[in-house]
């Protein structure tokens, strides 16, 4: 499945997660890196086969995934 030209989902790449381009990026490593205070400029550095793009989908990935109703989390 393709969600965008860039996420793609498949069952036999990272147990299905949705990944970068059906490379082994998931978009959540992509977000925990930026989560983390990593920059697009040292990610893109470090994995070479990344593009600009790809952040910018994994972003726009998780912002489709927020549209939900309810998220269930429950104040501790």
């Amino acid at each position: 499945m393709v969600m965008n030209a860039r996420i793609t989902i498949d069952p036999a790449i990272c147990h299905g997660k949705p990944c970068i381009r059906g490379l082994r990026y998931p978009v959540e490593n992509i977000l925990e890196w930026l989560a983390a205070g990593m920059t697009a400029e040292e990610i893109l550095a470090d994995y070479e086969d990344l593009e600009r793009e790809d952040i910018f989908a994994a972003l726009a990935f998780a912002a489709r995934i927020m549209h939900i109703k309810r998220a269930g989390i429950e104040a501790a």
